[in-house]
This record gives structure tokens, sequence and C-alpha cells, in this order.
């Protein structure tokens, strides 16, 4: 018996189902990323799922990765379940969802990302996204500026909160999946753990812990990843005035004090302490979604609230709600929010 090759087939479910919609894996060159300070590429990968039937001045939803994610993360497959293409594929079959592209943008750093912010440490990338993708894709694809929304989880649902205060008027429509929030409970409790892992790994020095994870044969988030991601974060909110490409961080890397100055500057980029200065830029909004897991395990279910709370105090129209599950293994969230996202935006 002779294993036969199949020309020009694909292998069909449950590996390779057919989509009713197409997927375009374009590569794009950025000006405004080129000699960014930590020399990554300029040229980027954008994933664009466009369903059947897309009409010019159709809807157009973006959306945005958590910390670590990669762009081609998107077309992994966790076990016994849809890709989010092939999720966002099957919803766009129910005949009265309205037609919008899905844009998946890529932000990532060679720190593992850029919490979607202009920042000197890191490079310009609320000005990639605003100012070269959006436009990029309106031409390219007919896509109405005027019903654009944003969605994404964790650090992409800090994106998703954030960058319509930072640029009002360019998204119409926002969903925050468990996005970054309140800081003092999400990463403050963080630092100390950051103190040990660096005093009892890495000689309590950052400089040893990226030499050690650039000799690494595979990343091993537990050993390096919390530090990793602490310093990232410091990276976009507290790049230092003297030596702008690197960070200062909020805490002393030897006790896990505050340095309340530093600290100051992280909190001014909360989005619980953005709203009640930015928060007008969200008041015209068509839809503001925010969820997060019952048990998230960085709390950002506490964060959602607050967000919720100031949204609230400013009489700005959004729901929020809570689900059973945690931080991870919520893929199957996206679809029913980017669902409402586009329903709100063809109103």
């Amino acid at each position: 018996m002779a294993l036969k090759q199949v020309p020009d087939a694909v292998a069909g479910p449950p590996w390779q189902p057919a989509l009713r919609g197409r997927v375009d894996q374009l590569v794009v060159d950025s000006e405004v990323l080129a000699d960014n300070p930590l020399g990554d590429p300029a040229r980027r990968p954008l994933y664009v799922y466009l369903p059947p039937g897309l009409e010019p001045g159709a809807p157009v939803i973006y959306m945005l990765q958590g910390f670590t994610g990669q762009l081609d993360r998107w077309l992994a497959r966790d076990i016994f379940e849809p890709t989010i293409f092939e999720r966002l594929d099957a919803m766009f079959a129910a005949p009265e969802v309205p037609r919008a592209a899905v844009v998946f943008v890529d932000a990532w750093t060679s720190l593992g990302g850029s919490q979607f912010l202009n920042s000197p440490a890191l490079g310009r990338y609320t000005d990639y996204i605003c100012d070269e993708v959006l436009p990029f894709i309106d031409s390219r694809y007919g896509t109405d500026p005027g019903r654009r929304g944003i969605a994404g989880k964790s650090s992409g649902g800090y994106g998703a909160l954030v960058l319509p205060m930072l640029r009002p008027g360019l998204f119409a429509a926002l969903a925050a999946h468990a996005g970054d929030a309140l800081f003092e409970v999400c990463c403050l409790p963080e630092f100390r753990t950051v103190v040990r892992t660096l005093r009892d790994h890495f000689d309590g020095s950052y400089d040893v812990l990226f030499e050690r994870l650039a000799a690494a044969e595979r990343f091993d988030f537990r050993r390096f990843g919390g530090a990793l991601e602490m310093y990232t974060y410091a990276a976009a909110y507290s790049p230092d005035p003297d030596n702008p490409v690197k960070p200062l961080l909020p805490f002393d890397l030897r006790t896990g004090r505050l340095i309340q100055p530093v600290w100051e500057r992280w909190l001014a980029w909360d989005p619980v302490r953005m709203i009640p200065e930015r928060g007008d830029a969200l008041r015209g909004m068509r839809r503001v979604l925010l969820e997060a897991g019952r048990w998230d395990e960085p709390y950002l279910d506490l964060g959602a609230q607050a967000v919720s709370d100031e949204l609230a105090k400013l009489g700005i129209a959004h729901t929020f709600e809570l689900f059973d599950g945690g931080h991870g293994g919520i893929n199957y969230r996206y679809p029913p929010a980017i669902r409402e996202l586009i329903v709100a935006l063809d109103a």
C-alpha cells in the first residue's frame, strides 16, 4: 500500500476547513516605525478577514493582542477549538449579521509589547495604528472611517480603551476584554515578585536577565515573563527623560519600595485615571463593551469594574459583564463582542 499525494488539495476539517470569506495576509512597510529605538522591524504583517458580500462603506473592527502577542498567533488552533478566523466566518454566516472587515494589527516589540502607545523607549505605536494602518485599510478596502470599532484583550483591551481617548473621533465603538486598568490592583502587587525574581535568578539586575534571556533555548514565562512584563510597561509609561531609550522602574530593585514620582507617571496612563480627564472622547461612542472573567488572575475584573464606575460618573453609556472564566482561554468571547460592535456601527 502506497501513500499518495493529493495535488492542489487542502486537508479539510478539522485542519483546514473551507472559509466562506477570506483572510488577506498582508505585509506593510511603516515609515513611523522605521529607526525605532529597539531596532524592531518596520515591515509588519497585517491580517484582514473579509466576509463574503462585503461592500464599500462597510464598518471595520480593529483587533489588538495582549502582551507577547505576535500576529501569527492568531493562526494557532487551541485544542478542539476553531481558530479566530473560523469563529468569525461562522459568525458572519448568520444573515442578520451586517458585513464588516476585521483587521488584526501587529504592535509587537522585542520586549514583548508596546501598550499601543508612543514611547521613546519603544517606538510610535499610536501613530503607526492611527496614522498609517487606519487610512491604509480605508483606502484599500473602502471601509467607512466613521464606522470604526476597536477591540482587544488584556494589553489589547488597554489599547482599545486608551486609543479612542488619545485620538478622539477615530473610533466609534470599543470592546475591552479584561483590559489593563486599576494599576494598583493589577500591577503594583507584581513589583515584589519581580524583585525576588531578579534577586534569586538574575543577580538583582535587569541587564543579567536580558543576557540570560538572549542565551535561553526557550522562553520560560515563569522565570522571565513577569519581570519582562513590568520592564516593558515601564518602557511605555515611564521612559527615562535623561536616557529616553531606557525606562525608569517605579520600584526599588532591592526592596520593592515604591518610587512615588515614577509610580505617578504610571498612574497617569491608567484608564481609570484617564477617564476623568479624557473620557469625554468616549461620550459619542455607539457602543462601549467591558467584560472580564470572574476569576481573572491579574484581577482585571476589578479593573473593568473601576472603568465602568468612572464611565458611569460621566454618564457614558456602556455595558459591563463578568463571566465565568479566568484570563486565558477566552477567544470564544471575541466574536459575540465584535458582532455587537458591528451591529451598533451599522445602525
